[in-house]
């Protein structure tokens, strides 16, 4: 099985990807938005997401993939994240990451290095990279980036601001995969209509049948200002009859706009 995921090599998403890729081939996209492309392309099997921090939260880039393009949830993926700083030595006046890293350890940073320059870059790794090339940028990422005989050291470890930091990632497949079941289920609605209690219709045909619903979350739509893509995950699968009423009362409030119905899955730990 090919996967697809935040490259290079050492990202948090790419640890993520080895428990869905098995000993298959992973390749590496600079985006989430190409990722989720390749994947709806069919050029891939399988493509690994970040889609929720519990410390910074969702990851916009990747809700945003989902309501463009018409792909597959199969699998929720959920690891801890524990950060380190890593660099040559002492000497550095950077410190190169992503900019969820860089905020997940914002209380750190500000303690130990007020001075320093904050680099958001595309990735972990990207950040881990530049600190093997310069010795005056630091990276922040798994420590496990500091192994095998490279040129950096562990100088911190754990310096995230929460030991509970986790991240959730989406195990996504060409839509053809779609499944109905399985633990939870992710939707996408847009209404394409704006009126007082909309929000409260929206959610009371999940309460009416005991449905929890584990995060909703709203996303400008792009089309005009106000106008909004809802994100939403239940505690039920769409094989259950309950949430196959509940999703007719959804559909028929946004008759003017569409439902997207992403797939049931069911949620995998991975612990590294």
């Amino acid at each position: 099985m090919t996967a697809v995921t935040l490259g290079p090599e050492g990202t948090y998403s790419h640890r993520a990807t080895t428990a869905v890729a098995d000993d298959g081939e992973i390749d590496f996209r600079q985006s989430v938005t190409a990722i989720v492309d390749a994947v709806a392309a069919g050029e891939y099997d399988r493509g690994v997401i970040p889609i929720e921090n519990s410390i910074e939260g969702s990851v916009t880039e990747s809700l945003d993939a989902l309501a463009e393009y018409d792909v597959a949830v199969v699998r929720e993926i959920v690891t801890p994240i524990r950060h380190a700083l890593l660099a040559q030595g002492e000497g550095f006046d950077t410190i190169a990451s992503h900019s969820q890293a860089l905020a997940q350890c914002r209380s750190y940073l500000e303690r130990e290095f007020p001075d320093a320059t904050l680099e958001a870059v595309a990735s972990t790794a990207q950040g881990v990279e530049f600190a093997r090339e310069d010795s005056s940028v630091a990276g922040i990422g798994h420590p496990a980036n500091a192994e095998n005989g490279t040129n950096l050291e562990v100088l911190a470890e754990d310096i995230q601001d929460q030991d509970s930091n986790a991240t959730r990632f989406f195990a996504i497949a060409p839509a053809d995969e779609r499944s109905s079941g399985g633990g939870k289920t992710s939707l996408v609605v847009y209404p394409d209509v704006d009126y007082p209690g909309l929000l409260l219709e929206m959610l009371e045909p999940f309460a009416e049948r005991d449905i929890n619903m584990a995060r909703v979350e709203s996303r400008p739509s792009g089309q005009r200002l106000g106008d909004y893509v809802f994100h939403i995950d239940i505690e039920a699968g769409l094989y259950e009859s309950r949430t196959q009423d509940a999703l007719e009362e959804i559909e028929a409030l946004a008759e003017n706009g569409w439902v997207r119905r992403l797939g049931s899955y069911d949620t995998e730990h991975v612990v590294e």
